[in-house]
This record gives C-alpha cells, sequence and structure tokens, in this order.
C-alpha cells in the first residue's frame, strides 16, 4: 500500500474497505459479546488483554477495527459482571516491514483507550510468544499471497499467464490451480502460526476478500480493471517504453478465494473452530460512476508492486492511461451483473481446550 498522506497515498484512497469496516461492526460485536468466554482463565486472570491487527496498513482504518474490538469487549465484562473491573488493552499493529508506520502512528486517535505497539513482519511467519493474544483481528489481508506462483513466469509450464497480470479472471485452469495451492499454504501457515501465539479460547475475526460459491471470477468489475490495467502495460511495451519480456514475468500476487474454499481449508487446519462464516457486501455503491476514485483507488493499493518491478519512472504515464481506459469502459465496470465481489467474515475459536494459564 502506498504510504503518506499524499494523493495517491493508501490513507487518502481507502474509504471502500473503511465503508466494510464500518458495516462489519455489528457481526463483530456479537461475535465478542457470544463466543468470548471471561470465566477462562487466560481471560478471568488477566489485567491486560492483548488484541492484534494482522495487516493493518498505515491507518486510518486499522484504528475503526481495532475501537470496534474495543468497545465490544468492554460490553462484554460490563454485561457478564456485576462489578466488572476492564482490563487494560494492549493492541499491536502488524504489516509487513515496508510499511509506512510513521504514518500510522502519527495517525493514532488522541482519545484511543488502549497501549498501542508495532510489529513489523510477515504474517506467515510467527510473531508473537506463544499463548500471548487474546482477539486476533486481520481484514483485506488474507488475498495478498506470500508470493506469486513459480510456474506463472514459466514459459514452459502449463500455468504460464502470459497477457495477464493477475489470476482472478485467468481461463487456464492451470493458472487457477496454482493460485488455489499457494492460497492454501499461505493460509496454513498463518493459521499455525496463529495457533501458537493465541491463548485457548481466544477468537480469531477474518474480513477475506472473495467471491461467492461456483461464482467465476472472469464475470466480475475486478478482472475487468486489472485486465484493463494489464492491457496498459502492453500497450507500453509494444510502445518500447518497457519490455514485452518484463510485462510477461509480472503478476500481482492476490487470490479471491471463496466460502466453500475458505471453509475447507481452515477445517483442514484443524486448529481452529468455525464459529460463523457469512458473506458481507461493502455498502459503497459508485452511484454515479466515478472512475477517477476508483483509478485512485487502485493506484493506492498496487502501485507498490508495480514500481518495484517496472520502477517509479513509468507510473505516471500508467496511471494516466489505465484512469482513461475505466473512464472508456465505466459501462461495463459498474454493470451490476459483474459487481459479485463479496468480504467473508469468518469467526474462529481457539480449539485448545486446556485453559490452564
Amino acid at each position: 500500500m502506498n504510504g503518506g498522506i499524499g494523493c495517491h497515498s493508501y490513507v487518502k484512497n481507502s474509504h471502500i474497505q473503511r465503508a466494510l469496516l464500518h458495516a462489519a461492526k455489528d457481526v463483530i460485536t456479537e461475535a465478542i459479546v457470544e463466543k468470548v468466554d471471561i470465566t477462562n482463565p487466560w481471560f478471568n486472570s488477566s489485567r491486560t488483554l492483548r488484541v492484534a491487527d494482522f495487516g493493518c496498513s498505515v491507518g486510518p482504518n486499522t484504528f475503526v477495527v481495532v475501537q470496534n474490538i474495543i468497545e465490544a469487549l468492554e460490553l462484554l465484562y460490563r454485561s457478564k459482571r456485576h462489578n466488572p473491573e476492564i482490563p487494560e488493552f494492549h493492541v499491536f499493529f502488524n504489516d509487513h516491514v515496508h510499511n509506512d508506520f510513521n504514518t500510522l502512528f502519527r495517525s493514532l486517535p488522541f482519545s484511543h483507550r488502549y497501549f498501542a505497539a508495532g510489529v513489523p513482519g510477515s504474517f506467515h511467519d510467527r510473531l508473537f510468544p506463544k499463548s500471548t493474544l487474546h482477539i486476533i483481528h486481520s481484514s483485506y489481508a488474507l488475498h495478498w499471497l506470500s508470493q506469486v506462483p513459480t510456474q506463472l513466469a514459466d514459459r514452459n509450464s502449463p500455468a504460464w499467464n502470459k497477457g495477464r497480470i493477475h489470476g482472478l479472471g485467468a481461463s487456464s485452469k492451470e493458472v487457477r490451480e496454482a493460485f488455489s495451492a499457494q492460497f492454501s499454504k499461505d493460509l496454513q501457515a498463518f493459521l499455525n502460526a496463529r495457533a501458537l501465539e493465541l491463548v485457548g479460547g481466544g477468537l480469531m475475526l477474518l474480513l477475506v476478500s472473495g467471491l461467492p460459491n461456483e461464482f467465476h471470477s472472469s464475470q466480475t468489475n475486478s478482472a475487468i480493471v486489472l485486465d484493463l490495467l494489464g492491457s496498459c502495460l502492453i500497450d507500453m511495451a509494444k510502445m518500447g517504453i518497457i519490455s514485452e519480456d518484463n510485462v510477461d514475468s509480472f503478476n500481482l500476487s492476490i487470490y479471491r478465494t471463496c466460502p466453500g474454499e475458505l471453509e475447507a481449508f481452515i477445517e483442514k487446519n484443524g486448529h481452529f473452530k468455525i464459529e460463523k462464516m457469512e458473506e458481507l457486501i461493502n455498502p459503497v455503491r459508485w452511484d454515479p460512476p466515478d472512475f477517477q476514485m476508483l483509478a485512485s483507488h487502485l493506484r493506492a493499493t498496487f502501485e507498490g508492486a508495480l514500481e518495484e518491478h517496472f520502477g517509479n519512472e513509468i507510473m505516471d504515464e500508467l496511471f494516466e492511461r489505465f484512469t482513461n481506459k475505466i473512464g472508456e469502459n465505466s459501462h461495463i465496470i459498474y454493470d451490476q451483473q459483474y459487481i459479485k465481489e463479496t468480504e467473508i467474515f469468518v469467526s474462529l475459536k481457539h480449539r485448545v481446550t486446556d485453559y490452564e494459564v
């Protein structure tokens, strides 16, 4: 994600994600109030509850969801105890080492009711000591893979993804399977790490970018938009601005799962019980269509990956071309039959039943 607070920053171009986090407040509150057992010694004997947001980015969205979690925990303690002593809260904000933590902590809300700390590193690895976290959250993050499947850049592989920069609309079965396998591998690593870090009976709340079951991702506006972005790169390669080989070797490391697949992968892992899974629809409606805003949103999201591969020099021209193409194709992009993306809310409880602290 683009750091800083400039016009192309994630801070200025993440209201779509923020709208869903506001919409998810009720399901998060319900999950915490109904599924967290404060008689569990890990909660009952602790004067400090530790909450972690994995994939926090640069704000301000992470502060929205953390506030929702804190308020839900306070409600839980007040509703279950006659003379409640509300514990203190220690919140950990995690993202990769290149994340703009300076911007994140400069924008920390003045009235926050928790102690804050940053934890840089990949959430596919262990980041905390064993049994230290009470509540784990992650939203708009798990669809980012740890790496692009290696066979996508192999000219001799059936999964060579020539002509595309993503796997969302891949017509090739081999490409789809490669992305699914990488997502499964990454999700297992994430769940295994969190299973060691979460206390017995702790709760994990996930919002995962996805698609409805049995829905082909090529039929979504996400795939259409990224195909337009890829076509801009191809146009620039034809003009000699960048090389065709450089375009063919580039793929975005993102994957949209579906509820059925996600459920199967979680059950396969075995460390967590699925307390609830439901699809949430983002309340943002593009009416009237705003292609400039959409282009800015995608630039804030993908420019870092593009810049790392192609260099900074072409970014302005690339996104100017991209903005124009979105405008020319807005009648397709904003057609409701293609807006099928969903966010999958999952509430997971650690299966460990040994509550000995």
